[in-house]
């Protein structure tokens, strides 16, 4: 193991000593929020010590097999032990590295993700469309819950602007790489001469904020305005104006939900993805600038980056971000994104795990 390694998993073990002694004491204990914040983290770090103590046992094992290689009666049980012991510490050091990583605070969260056709017309819109099948078909596997917030449809069944909520357990972790542009290469259903048409849709992910977060914006900075929605919903919806729209006055940013129930519910499902789209705004930028600091591996998961790249005609996908191309295209679109997510969230853990070897 890497010394600077050993030394940050040292450091977990003497802090959770620390915490053992500060959860006894009865002051913390009459604090209730005190005392579930360190009992978070005392789980947190109960974990990664578990594991380097784990580590430091095999290590021990390793080193009485080795000595006990010299014995002729007991070196094939050496070399069983000398293996096993090898394979674990090998598997063991991985997960600790990952483990020491620093943690994004969101990435538990519930999400929102918006979906907006772009250049192509008609076909970018029944891309978008796809794109939300795609997605929703995940969230299907993974348990997690889904619901239109707000929804506008292209004449062709596509959709100039969708977004979604997905509620579930690490929703925004999972799926905030996903922010960027989306590139498809086919023959469109309205082409009459095969020939293959490039369109483009963005995708943004925003954390759900909590609803501490959503009081904070000042209410004399909102616009309100109510409308009459419009798509499915059933009568009702068609006879009140029930929707609406939002508008974040210092920064332009928008927000809308008709979803067809109350105006009530409409407007405080609005104000969250206002509220998340406004943070995103600011983690996007502070991102951008991080990026181009270091370089970033995965980038600032702004909607102009072409991240993305569909070719059905030859069935590939393309991740032009980490150079990652996968001939499994329909079963991508189906829902199969664990391969795809899989590697995106490697490449951005080895690029934390460079960050932290050269700053240690």
């Amino acid at each position: 193991m890497k010394p600077f390694l050993r030394q940050q998993l040292e450091r977990y073990a003497f802090r959770l000593a620390e915490l053992d002694f500060l959860l006894s004491r009865e002051d913390i204990m009459g604090d209730m929020k005190q005392f579930l914040l360190l009992s978070r983290e005392h789980t947190d770090v109960g974990q990664v010590a578990a594991r380097f103590a784990r580590y430091t046992q095999r290590e021990g094992d390793l080193a009485a097999a080795l000595e006990m290689q010299s014995d002729p009666e007991m070196a094939e049980m050496a070399e069983e032990e000398i293996a096993s012991a090898q394979a674990e510490l090998t598997r063991l050091e991985a997960e600790l590295q990952r483990m020491l990583l620093p943690k994004d605070p969101d990435d538990a969260r519930n999400a929102f993700m918006e979906i907006r056709a772009g250049t192509g017309g008609d076909e970018s819109a029944l891309f978008a469309a796809d794109l939300l099948r795609m997605y929703t078909r995940y969230a299907e596997r993974q348990g997690w819950k889904t619901e239109i917030m707000s929804e506008s449809p292209s004449e062709l069944g596509g959709y100039k602007e969708v977004v979604l909520r997905m509620e579930g357990d690490g929703v925004y972790g999972q799926l905030k790489y996903e922010s960027g542009g989306h590139r498809v290469q086919r023959v469109p259903a309205t082409e009459t001469q095969g020939r293959i048409h490039t369109s483009a849709c963005t995708v943004a992910v925003l954390a759900e904020p909590d609803e501490q977060e959503a009081i904070k914006i000042n209410p004399a900075d909102l616009r309100i305005d109510t409308y009459r929605a419009s798509g499915a919903g059933g009568q009702h919806i068609n006879k009140t104006d029930s929707a609406v729209r939002i508008t974040h006055i210092p920064t332009g940013i928008v927000a809308e939900c008709q979803d067809g129930r109350s105006q009530h519910s409409n407007k405080a499902q609005a104000l969250k993805v206002l509220t998340a789209r406004i943070h995103e705004k600011d983690r996007s930028e502070r991102a951008a600038k991080d990026a181009a600091e270091r370089k970033g591996l995965i980038g600032s998961g702004d909607r102009s980056d072409r991240i993305r790249t569909y070719n059905f005609p030859q069935g590939r996908w393309t991740d032009h971000r980490i150079n990652l191309t996968l001939y499994k295209l329909l079963f991508i679109m189906e829902g199969d994104l664990a391969e795809v997510l899989g590697a995106l969230r490697a490449a951005q853990e080895a690029e934390q795990l460079a960050e932290l070897e050269v700053g240690a």
